[in-house]
């Protein structure tokens, strides 16, 4: 619009409250992955593990269906540590796969475009638009993880006795707390590979690589120097390590749990790090 016409206007409409802004980012990013079927197919597939795990519960307390198929309930699997940590292990596995499908999309192109410096001129700090871009893969994941969990962990204290939500309250604790650092981690080492490397393919190779990389290395350490310390670079060993403490089960790994929160630390200050030398309102080419 040429200026001396002098027919623009200012914006006039509502503002976004400072604090939500950032949800802005979220917003247009479901618009734009929800385009995909097959994204909306594979969630819908991440929820038939937990849709089993409930029907276990409920035929698990009935009685007469028990006593119709002579199954003893002895014989069946307590819902506890154990059930919920190989509930997190399966859908800790689905949501690892779920962020190397969506997560190299989401920062480079904005980086490949040159769309930061449209996003930061704006009242926008780099911080907000990381954690934009972190609650669109935090979200969805939350959706076939946590929340899956405790909606299990309610299912389980409406059909068993009296007092057993009071006295496991530390298992709805355990499920939230262990997958919600799963999450976090994917979602931090996603979007550090996706600033990094611009190409989609080889960021969503990256991504699992990272994993299965360091499972390797780490079980070739271990043998090559006879030593326990090589599990602390396989970081899936490292969360497994941490869940099954909250959870109470032993899992029959040797690491130990304060070294696996070290490492996690490690793990995600580096990615923030990472991050904040490729997120900022320009770039200087050499």
């Amino acid at each position: 619009m040429a200026v001396y016409k002098r027919n623009y206007k200012g914006y006039t409409g509502r503002l976004t409250q400072r604090w939500a802004r950032f949800l802005i980012l979220t917003r247009h990013g479901y618009g734009r992955l929800f385009q995909s079927r097959f994204l909306i197919v594979f969630l819908a597939v991440c929820l038939f593990y937990p849709i089993g795990c409930a029907a276990f519960i409920y035929l698990s307390h009935n009685e007469r269906f028990l006593m119709l198929m002579r199954i003893p309930p002895d014989s069946l699997l307590a819902v506890g540590g154990r059930f919920f940590y190989y509930f997190c292990i399966v859908q800790g596995a689905l949501a690892y796969l779920l962020t190397a499908l969506i997560g190299p999309s989401l920062v480079s192109p904005d980086l490949v475009n040159g769309a930061l410096p449209l996003y930061l001129c704006r009242p926008f700090s780099r911080g907000e638009y990381v954690a934009g871009k972190l609650s669109v893969l935090m979200a969805l994941l939350s959706l076939i993880t946590w929340l899956p969990g405790l909606i299990l962990f309610f299912i389980e204290s409406s059909v068993a006795e009296a007092g057993w939500a009071k006295d496991n309250l530390w298992l709805a604790w355990g499920i939230f707390l262990g997958l919600f650092l799963w999450i976090l981690v994917l979602s931090l080492i996603a979007l550090a590979v996706s600033a990094w490397v611009r190409w989609k393919i080889a960021a969503g190779a990256l991504v699992l690589g990272v994993f299965f990389a360091g499972a390797g290395f780490g079980a070739a350490i271990d043998q090559v120097m006879r030593t326990n310390y090589g599990a602390l670079i396989d970081l899936t060993q490292v969360v497994h390590t941490i869940q099954a403490d909250l959870l109470r089960y032993d899992s029959g790994t040797d690491m130990a749990v304060s070294s696996a929160w070290i490492v996690l630390a490690v793990v995600c200050a580096i990615c923030l790090f990472l991050l904040a030398r490729r997120v900022r309102a320009f770039e200087v080419v050499r």
